[in-house]
């Protein structure tokens, strides 16, 4: 993984409330789990920036190494890695995420019931 790619997706992190590395971009996502992730977001009425990793290898391989984790799409949240598909929807079905995106101030247009 080069210095390039790791100062790239820690700038990503860090400027940006809410990042999705994923498949394709949130107009067109490339696989159902980033689908997923990206109908989640967008049900939830966050703001986010999607990074299309099929559009960079050095990209797709070196967030992998970044997080540690192996698959793609992978949900950033005020900096901390929050998963990919299954933990993401796992988080927004037991409103974990709803809560996650309030307590960071990030502001979203869904509510539920607690």
């Amino acid at each position: 993984m080069t210095n390039q790619i790791v100062q790239q997706i820690q700038h990503d992190i860090e400027t940006n409330p809410v990042v999705l590395f994923m498949k394709g971009d949130s107009d067109f996502p490339q696989c159902g789990f980033s689908a997923r992730v990206v109908q989640i977001l967008q049900h939830l009425g966050v703001s986010f920036v999607a990074r299309n990793v099929l559009a960079d290898s050095d990209l797709r391989q070196g967030i992998k190494d970044f997080s540690n984790w192996p698959t793609i799409p992978q949900l950033y949240i005020a900096g901390e890695f929050i998963g990919g598909c299954d933990i993401t929807m796992e988080m927004y079905q037991s409103g974990e995420l709803q809560k996650l995106l309030q307590e960071k101030n990030i502001p979203f247009t869904e509510t539920w019931a607690t």
